[in-house]
């Protein structure tokens, strides 16, 4: 009977002395800065290290959202928002100009455990487009609002209005005339517009901020931003506010957020096909976008890439072009950054 009680308490010593983090829930998040023609070549030390920087910086104030007890939706706001401040990615402050030379905004934000989803397009005066997204999800009965509506309602909402010309920058604008010059030349062969603008290089229709999250609850969320396509006209409207495109999460499969040509995007149904393959078919997430990035989008001239994220913490960033900004950390992986496809 000594033996006995020895022995018992000996076992509930030993499981008191078990790590902490070993009985913890998972957390994870990943994020992105665009996908697209970014060589290595094209990058000087002191620029690359500002890039990489950056993206540190958001994935670690995602991280310690989640790490305090934080929600995924906080998680994913607090890292789109540092992107979207900052003038190196095509969101917020950093956003490319329209034909017209303004700039036109489009985010979406995504909550795995209810699918509730909200979504803001060509919005011109809101500095973090992510915010209203999720104001729409929240305080709205609708999923998405554009233009001049999603403004209004931002204002009721108690939310400032900016001046457009915030969101100028002179690389951007530089890109936006170059791109001009590259159309009317086109248009000097006698090509119309539809061939003209395919006649524009991939990096003119693609740039994308988002992240994905994995919260000690169990639940993920998504979000993406975006300025959209260099160029763009007529109310263009890509995939990072249309939910299953460029936005997808769900508890019963994972989260997603898309970056590249959103037409193509839209069109393949991109993020949410790779959940239905890992709900369905049983497919873990890396199989699931190596398969549509690779498989699906690529041999029809989709470029871009996805981040992935499960409610095991799990983790995956696939992309089909020579580089995309991403960083990744969780409960059980470090911090890591890249931007280069040899990263």
């Amino acid at each position: 009977m000594y033996n006995t009680s020895l022995r018992c308490i000996a076992l509930l010593l030993s499981l008191l002395s078990i790590p902490a983090q070993a009985t913890q829930s998972p957390i994870a998040i990943v994020i992105h800065g665009g996908a697209g023609t970014i060589e290595k070549s094209k990058f000087s030390p002191e620029k690359e290290q500002a890039y990489r920087a950056k993206l540190q910086e958001a994935v670690e104030a995602g991280y310690a959202v989640l790490n305090k007890g934080g929600s995924s939706l906080d998680a994913v706001t607090t890292a789109i928002k540092i992107l979207e401040d900052s003038p190196y990615f095509n969101a917020g402050k950093g956003a490319v100009y329209t034909h017209d030379e303004a700039h036109e905004l489009d985010a979406s934000i995504m909550f795995g455990k209810t699918r509730e989803a909200g979504a803001v397009a060509g919005v011109k005066h809101i500095e973090n487009p992510i915010d209203l997204a999720r104001l729409v999800m929240e305080k709205s009965v609708h999923v998405m609002l554009s233009g001049d509506g999603a403004e209004a309602f931002a204002k009721a909402q108690g939310m400032p209005i900016v001046d457009n010309k915030m969101f100028d920058t002179e690389h951007r604008y530089k890109a936006l005339q170059r791109a001009k010059r590259k159309m009317e030349h086109a248009k000097q062969q006698n090509k119309d517009y539809q061939a003209a603008h395919k006649s524009l290089e991939t990096a003119y229709k693609v740039g994308t901020v988002g992240a994905v999250a994995l919260d000690k609850l169990g639940n993920i969320s998504a979000g993406t931003s975006t300025g959209g396509m260099t160029n763009k006209r007529y109310g263009r409207i890509g995939d990072s506010p249309v939910i299953g495109a460029g936005t997808f999460a769900d508890n019963a499969s994972c989260a997603v957020s898309a970056t590249g040509h959103g037409e193509y995007f839209i069109r393949y149904n991109v993020a949410a096909d790779i959940c239905a393959r890992v709900q369905y078919q049983g497919q873990t997430i890396e199989q699931a976008g190596n398969a549509v990035i690779h498989d699906v989008l690529k041999p029809v001239g989709g470029t871009g890439g996805v981040i992935i994220v499960d409610t095991k913490g799990n983790m995956s960033m696939p992309f089909n072009t020579k580089g995309m900004y991403r960083a990744s950390k969780s409960s059980s992986q470090a911090t890591r950054v890249a931007i280069f496809k040899q990263d």
